[in-house]
């Protein structure tokens, strides 16, 4: 049984940082890759990040280049995303997924339950 489990959201005043962390069991973490998504209020749900298996290779939507930055511990079976300069458009509840369409065309088939961001003054 794959399990995904967020961690690490809250609310975070503007120019803050917050590092969300992602806990996977139920299948072999180093062979898939790993995403981000994140789904404000009214919208679409979106990928935010991907990082290969390896951890070797990452992508971010341009929003959030330079502020955002996905990483994984193999080790842990972890991923992270962290996010820094946080503005208040980022507010969404964001997703860990397994797998990435992005980076190995492979299908995004897991997600966890959530965990709400909240960048307000």
């Amino acid at each position: 049984q794959v399990q995904l489990v967020e961690s690490g959201g809250g609310l975070v005043q503007p120019g803050g940082s917050l590092r969300l962390s992602c806990t996977a069991s139920g299948f072999i973490f180093s062979r898939y890759a790993m995403s981000w998504y994140r789904q404000a209020p009214g919208k679409e749900r979106e990928l935010v990040a991907s990082i290969s298996n390896g951890g070797f290779r990452t992508k971010h939507i341009d929003s959030v280049k330079g502020r955002f930055t996905i990483s994984r511990d193999n080790a842990l079976n972890m991923a992270h995303l962290q996010m820094n300069s946080l503005k208040p458009e980022v507010t969404a509840v964001y997703y860990c997924a397994k797998g990435s369409t992005a980076i190995t065309n492979g299908p995004v088939d897991s997600w966890g339950q959530g965990t709400q961001v909240t960048v307000s003054s």
